[in-house]
């Protein structure tokens, strides 16, 4: 089930949506009377946020709406939370009740994002695996299309090198998919189990310098630029 929901900034407290402009975030304690929705923690397509702050606390980010990091909450019980008494869902609307599923089929990739049996099929996203985000899918999508135009074009599939971030990551959730336990995991940048191995692999990094000159060294520099 998709992780959060939207609610319409102007139903919440004047004090929650000035936090929420202030900082970006606001975290406000859930009553004990109701706090019994940790069950949803399990729920969620991003497991990096399944934990018990997620589930003490309505924590919002801002997104131009209030997006509530949480896959659904029942609307009788968030009006019951101070702050949230006029509280109004925008999307999804049934998100008192549910929220998007997802996950429920997978193409059988390759490295290169070709599906298997196919000669014209490239996948990308949750289409190619239990890869979950924004950043996710512009990545593999990115690296799907270009292959799909070589593809066309007659030329081979560009498989990145496992020394980069990408390309690591897109080897790596590809076998993943093959096995029954580690298919049921996701997959992300942000969190959870693959920001771990990203770490131990010494593939994480801020430094815009040291990521040129390693996508440099894997001969990856301009890759896309042409067929």
């Amino acid at each position: 089930m998709s992780g959060s929901c939207k609610l319409f900034k102007e139903s919440l407290a004047p004090e929650i949506v000035a936090e929420l402009e202030k900082t970006g975030c606001c975290v406000v304690p859930i009553p004990e009377a109701i706090k019994k929705h940790k069950e949803k923690l399990a729920m969620k397509a991003c497991q990096q946020y399944a934990l018990d702050a997620y589930a003490d606390n309505i924590v919002l980010l801002d997104t131009g709406s209030a997006k509530l990091m949480t896959p659904y909450y029942p609307l009788e019980e968030l009006r019951m939370i101070p702050g949230f008494e006029r509280s109004r869902f925008e999307d999804p609307l049934s998100g008192g009740k549910g929220n998007s599923m997802r996950y429920f089929n997978f193409a059988h990739v390759d490295a290169s994002l070709k599906a298997d049996g196919k000669t014209n099929l490239f996948c990308g996203g949750e289409r190619a695996g239990a890869m979950v985000g924004h950043t996710e899918a512009i990545v593999s999508g990115s690296l799907a299309g270009h292959n799909a135009a070589r593809a066309a074009n007659g030329l081979a599939p560009v498989i990145l090198p496992e020394t980069t971030a990408i390309g690591e990551f897109i080897g790596y959730v590809v076998k993943q998919m093959l096995d029954a336990e580690t298919r049921n995991k996701k997959y992300t940048f942000s969190g959870s189990v693959y920001f771990e191995r990203m770490q131990a692999k010494n593939l994480y990094s801020t430094d815009d310098d040291a990521i040129k000159a390693r996508v440099e060294a894997a001969g990856c520099t301009n890759i896309f630029s042409n067929l």
